[in-house]
């Protein structure tokens, strides 16, 4: 999830279509939502973030295309969420992978990481309103025009009217503050380290949590917009954060990863690696361990259910989605989904995830990736 292959910018959005449909196959489709069973789909090249609509009642997936002739183009899904089937297509004008939803507002918001933009969809009409462009090139040290950051996760905080984007670098990382309103960037808060990457909202507190590749977790004041503490994890490669209001702990996925290992003995000498494949759970004030509990391997994205009092957990490495009581942290399930699961969406309502699964080495190139739909 963290390499993202570079390629050039599309060059421009069509109008969305619907996707033909096929009578037989939603009937099965219906069916098998119905008794509970998984359902699995085959869509497009290079599916990362979803998301769900209650207003629209529909799934949201984002396509950042493939590269190459003949290469499907980047583009949002819309789907169907009890068959999976494909609504619209909503093309893209850059490739897109990242995304969050302000379902009030109609507006689902598309990172495009390697062209450093916010594509924004009206989820009424199905249709890209607005590119917004979050930084200008520089030129590095090698004397390259680049972008100095690369954006990941947005993180929506309504009531401000604004998205949280980190910015990743290994030199220093920073946070790009979007104000949903006028379409602009309000401030880039510098000082997050190299690879800042999860990042999870505590409104109520006004403030935001972000990792780091240090095993650090930043904490910002979202009034004032800096950073007011730092502090270590415990893990080794912190990832996606989730905050819980009930119990006021910050859980995090601790990868396990021996690329990003070595990567951190270069920024650090002297670093001894601590053991990855984790769920921490930490005291969101003073960053004191609460819990530690073993995932399967590559543990990737997470999200808190706190209506079914669940924690999901996709094992990239593994090829599951694991379930945990989000009071104890107790293993519940374990559902295979190979080769790698990747993002999660919940509609808690209707107690069903979806989960975007990526192929594998082994799987034909150019392959197109799924979603799987799991009721519970």
């Amino acid at each position: 999830m963290l390499t993202l292959a570079l390629a050039a910018a599309l060059a421009g959005c069509a109008q969305p279509s619907a996707a033909p449909g096929n009578a037989a196959n939603n009937a099965t489709a219906a069916a098998k939502a119905q008794s509970g069973e998984v359902q699995r789909k085959s869509l497009a090249q290079g599916l990362y973030e979803l998301t769900y609509s209650a207003r629209q009642n529909a799934v949201f997936a984002v396509s950042s295309g493939g590269f190459g002739d003949g290469a499907d183009p980047s583009k949002v899904l819309r789907l169907d969420p009890a068959t999976l089937a494909v609504q619209a297509e909503i093309a893209l004008p850059a490739k897109g992978f990242g995304a969050v939803l302000d379902d009030s507002a109609n507006r689902l918001y598309v990172g495009s990481t390697i062209d450093a933009a916010v594509l924004v969809i009206d989820t009424t009409t199905n249709q890209v309103v607005r590119t917004v462009q979050l930084a200008t090139k520089v030129k590095n040290k090698e004397g390259k025009e680049v972008y100095p950051h690369g954006f990941r996760q947005l993180v929506l905080d309504a009531p401000n009217q604004r998205i949280y984007l980190p910015g990743l670098s290994m030199e220093d990382s920073a946070l790009y503050v979007l104000n949903t309103r006028t379409s602009a960037v309000d401030k880039v808060v510098p000082g997050f380290g190299p690879l800042a990457t999860g990042a999870a909202l505590d409104a109520a507190r006004s403030r935001l949590f972000v990792s780091n590749l240090l095993g650090e977790i930043l904490t910002v004041d979202t009034r004032s917009l800096q950073i007011v503490k730092r502090y270590d994890s415990g893990g080794d490669q912190p990832l996606n954060l989730e905050y819980d209001s009930a119990s006021n702990q910050l859980l995090v996925v601790d990868q396990g990863l021996a690329k990003l290992t070595e990567g951190r003995k270069k920024l650090q000498p002297g670093y001894q690696p601590r053991p990855g494949n984790r769920l921490l759970v930490l005291n969101a004030d003073t960053g004191a361990a609460v819990r530690s509990v073993a995932t399967a391997e590559g543990p990737v994205a997470l999200r808190l259910d706190p209506q079914h009092q669940r924690i999901y957990v996709t094992n990239r490495g593994a090829g599951n989605v694991q379930v945990f009581d989000s009071r104890s942290q107790t293993l519940l399930r374990t559902i295979a989904l190979p080769t790698h699961p990747n993002s999660l969406a919940l509609d808690a309502q209707r107690n069903v995830l979806y989960v975007s699964v990526k192929n594998g080495e082994k799987d034909p190139k150019g392959a197109p990736e799924s979603v799987a739909r799991i009721p519970f």
